[in-house]
């Protein structure tokens, strides 16, 4: 049976994690596809290779992902681009696009577009953006809903892959997505089930431009939601955007918080987590779904996160046994506020994931006192807010990377008080010798937290590698 997009002329812009399925979907459903990419390295000429062998046209290096005004125009033809979500809008393919009235779709665009393609389920999305907190919130998300006897998966910018997922032979429930800005912003049609911003905080203004247009981007995820507009009570930007969401009729906005819930609110009491949205007389009920220590770990903003899950979850229907059993189950990912070890009394965590302040706020927040490992490239951010509310929790502090003389200048301004140790190298070799620092600071009780405000790329291939790095470190110390 012939699809909308049989002999439609699509240009996909970009190989990668999600160019390559994107041109695959495409070219199986009968358009013709022409791929451009920048990159001519070893890797983007084996995607090519595989392509062209099923009878893609590709090009690469031919200036089309430039930022430059000289990059080539559109393929002759093209009817479509379908953008890798990493591609800014300001490329200049898409102006040209723009001029000659061609659309500009992401993958998830084109995923949510052929839900219920051939005959399959379109099973409603569930979805989860903000600034940080996305990928822990939809993996327990998606326990959740596997414990409430759903078939389901972590999809998105996490795990298995949109485009699969909706086109793939297993035929999911419903299934919890984790969106970008990036790619809400190249989704004009998605309409979730319901949604959250867990928070927001600057974050690629490169890319956006503006926090305002940064922050437009997070809230397209609340357009058209069916059930629930779930937001961040202690963060008002998520509630602003869900008031200004064009919802559709009965869709009501869910708060989570960490004190005690009002009226549409899942909160905290005495050590549980309840629900006062999901249930009868709301404004007298309450509704027992988890304790706190069934939450791992059980920080702060890992608990938001788990009230967030909840909070979807619950606006699909899950019962409150549900909740609770997924969260037992949940693992989080490697180097999130993961616990490495206990040396001598003092316990080493591995937070290398907090690529930037807002995360390492939130990781700074979980622990008392801190001797705190931190430094890497600050893609522009600035420190003083960060060390300003941190600075009472600071038994010490260790700075390593290109840019750590950023944090070393607002812990100066902020907490004099506070002994730091400023490693003068960008090497690898850096962290051994920043963990044998930290410990000379620490005291029995405090814990090493690697919690860097910073990207990895100066030092390190990713913050995985640089976790990595950390834990072998602190091996090393108990060996």
């Amino acid at each position: 049976m012939p699809s909308e997009f049989s002999g439609k002329h699509v240009t996909v812009a970009g190989l990668g994690v999600s160019g390559v399925p994107a041109a695959k979907v495409l070219h199986g459903l009968g358009a013709h596809v022409t791929v451009v990419n920048d990159g001519a390295d070893e890797r983007a000429r084996t995607q090519a290779a595989e392509l062209e062998a099923l009878g893609v046209t590709v090009r690469l290096g031919d200036g089309a992902a430039s930022d430059s005004g000289s990059a080539a125009g559109l393929p002759e033809g093209t009817e479509l681009i379908v953008t890798a979500p990493g591609w800014k809008p300001t490329k200049p393919l898409f102006a040209a696009a723009e001029q000659a009235g061609v659309p500009v779709w992401g993958d998830v665009e084109l995923a949510w577009r052929l839900r219920g393609h051939g005959g399959r389920k379109a099973a409603p999305w569930l979805a989860v953006t903000g600034t940080n907190g996305k990928t822990t919130t939809v993996q327990m998300l998606a326990s959740i809903l596997a414990a409430a006897g759903l078939r389901t998966a972590a999809v998105g910018n996490i795990g298995v892959s949109l485009l699969d997922a909706v086109t793939g032979d297993t035929e999911y429930d419903v299934l919890a997505v984790e969106l970008s800005s990036y790619q809400l912003h190249w989704a004009p049609s998605l309409r979730a089930h319901s949604a959250v911003v867990l928070n927001l905080a600057a974050d690629h203004l490169d890319w956006h431009g503006s926090m305002e247009a940064y922050a437009a981007d997070k809230g397209r995820v609340y357009e058209g939601n069916q059930v629930a507009c779930v937001y961040n009570v202690a963060d008002r930007a998520t509630e602003d955007l869900v008031r200004a969401a064009d919802v559709e009729e009965g869709c009501r906005a869910v708060g989570f918080t960490l004190g005690t819930p009002g009226p549409s609110q899942l909160g905290v009491v005495e050590g549980l987590l309840v629900d006062r949205a999901f249930v009868e007389d709301r404004h007298k009920n309450a509704q027992e779904l988890a304790e706190v220590s069934d939450v791992n770990p059980p920080a702060p903003h890992n608990i938001a996160n788990a009230l967030a899950a909840a909070a979807l979850a619950r606006a699909y229907g899950v019962p409150a046994a549900a909740v609770r059993d997924g969260l037992r189950a949940f693992t989080p990912d490697a180097h999130r506020i993961a616990h490495v070890a206990d040396v001598d009394g003092v316990a080493y965590v591995d937070d290398s994931k907090a690529t930037n302040t807002h995360a390492a706020e939130a990781s700074l927040a979980a622990y008392e006192p801190i001797v705190w490992i931190a430094g890497g490239l600050a893609k522009g951010a600035t420190f003083d807010g960060l060390v300003a509310g941190a600075a009472k929790r600071l038994r010490g502090a260790v700075l390593i990377g290109a840019d750590r003389a950023l944090i070393r200048e607002a812990l100066a301004r902020h907490a004099p008080e506070v002994p730091v140790v400023d490693l003068d190298r960008t090497d690898t070799g850096a962290m051994p010798q920043a963990v044998r620092e930290a410990r000379r600071l620490a005291e029995p009780g405090d814990t090493v937290l690697l919690a860097p405000a910073c990207a990895s790329m100066d030092m390190f291939t990713n913050y995985n590698k640089r976790g990595d790095a950390f834990a072998e470190a602190v091996r090393e110390l108990g060996a």
